[in-house]
């Protein structure tokens, strides 16, 4: 499988594995362990978390697995997410829903985050969500204190848009720190990261980006809906053409960007990653990508 380098400590499979939903899975340690190394030997390699994923639960689901393995976490990427508060009685504070951005609250989230996780460094660690009440210094003294003491290989952020990215850009580059990741939602359902110019934007920092949800939450399945109509009406001769699912053109469709979008793929079944492998491999012809596009736009390109 293809890597994405993400600085010069790390890389990241090109299609990254997500785990908010694993407190649904039930699934036991052995299971879950199972399930890791059968993504291993796949080539998929980067494991998406988030502290607030399942009540606060499932970086320690995770964590239970991975112990089974000791050795497996040298074969692995492990990034997570912090900034989030709900209510919740699994941690302190936690007595509403808002946006905790404070130095205090990253370093804390992050500690909890490795504990959970049963191990010593995070590869990547994103701000899960811009606030407005972003204060870019505190930020970025909690990055250089988590980099000092080796707690993270990478920072990064998901959802910021351009000027939400440019204000804690600004802050970092001064303390020769840098964002290297933006986790954006990005399918041929939801194109709003490319109509807004914040993809090439990431992509003229050299920002590389995940995307989340790129089946756009089941979306582009629900034939009711006006809109996935219309894309259907264009994957489903290009499914037969190439003898693939639909999951597969539309991992197809992703990679196609020259800005090496990482999807996140939050599935339990194994059938359902080859469908997206699969599609990694595809290669559509630019006519057919701008079918799709033009198809989820609902008119024609100028």
């Amino acid at each position: 499988m293809d890597r994405v380098k993400i600085n010069q400590h790390v890389s990241f499979s090109n299609v990254i594995q997500g785990f908010w939903r694993a407190k649904d899975w039930q699934w036991t340690p052995q299971q879950l362990n199972r399930y890791i190394n059968e993504l291993v030997e796949r080539g998929i390699t980067t494991m998406d978390h988030a502290d607030i994923y399942g009540n606060y639960t499932c970086e320690g689901i995770f964590g239970e697995a991975l112990k089974l393995s000791p050795n497996l976490r040298n074969h692995l990427e492990i990034v997570s997410k912090c900034g989030i508060i709900l209510p919740s009685n699994k941690i302190e504070q936690a007595d509403g829903h808002r946006y905790d951005h404070s130095k205090k609250h990253i370093i804390q989230s992050v500690e909890r985050s490795l504990k959970q996780l049963q191990i010593e460094q995070l590869d990547a660690v994103l701000i899960h969500r811009p606030s407005p009440l972003m204060d870019p210094h505190e930020i970025t003294e909690a990055v250089k204190i988590l980099v000092k003491e080796g707690k993270i290989k990478s920072f990064g952020v998901s959802n910021f848009n351009k000027s939400q990215y440019d204000l804690l850009s600004k802050c970092l580059v001064c303390d020769k720190l840098h964002i290297t990741l933006n986790q954006l939602e990005v399918s041929p359902y939801t194109l709003d990261a490319i109509e807004d110019g914040t993809i090439n934007h990431m992509y003229k920092d050299d920002v590389k980006m995940m995307s989340w949800s790129p089946l756009a939450g089941g979306k582009l399945f629900d034939l009711e809906d006006e809109k996935t109509a219309r894309i259907t009406a264009v994957i489903s001769p290009l499914a037969q053409k190439y003898q693939v699912t639909t999951t597969a053109i539309i991992m197809a469709w992703l990679n196609k960007h020259p800005a090496s979008i990482m999807p996140v793929f939050g599935t339990q079944k194994i059938h359902r990653v080859d469908e997206a492998l699969q599609g990694m491999e595809l290669s559509l012809t630019d006519q057919e990508w701008f079918d799709i596009y033009t198809a989820s736009l609902g008119h024609d390109i100028p």
